[in-house]
């Protein structure tokens, strides 16, 4: 049996490659996968969130939000 915190490479390109694990296409929503930050169905491409993963998500928002203050804080200064 596999060990769900370190699934083998096949498993991580199996959930990659799931359409079921893919909202609308372009949001990867898997609660299986513990990665913050999961390649995109093409990895060529980067990476995405995975939704799935609260942290990942809080990771994302503060991303967000930082970025949204720096360009206010910018802007306001004009």
């Amino acid at each position: 049996m596999e060990d769900p915190n370190n699934p083998s490479k096949e498993t991580l390109e199996k959930w990659s490659k799931d359409p079921n694990n893919w909202i609308w296409g372009m949001f990867y929503f898997n609660p299986k996968d513990k990665r913050f930050f999961p390649p995109k169905k093409k990895e060529w491409m980067g990476w995405t969130v995975n939704f799935a993963n609260r942290k990942s998500v809080l990771f994302f928002i503060g991303m967000l939000l930082f970025f949204l203050f720096v360009t206010f804080t910018i802007l306001r200064k004009n």
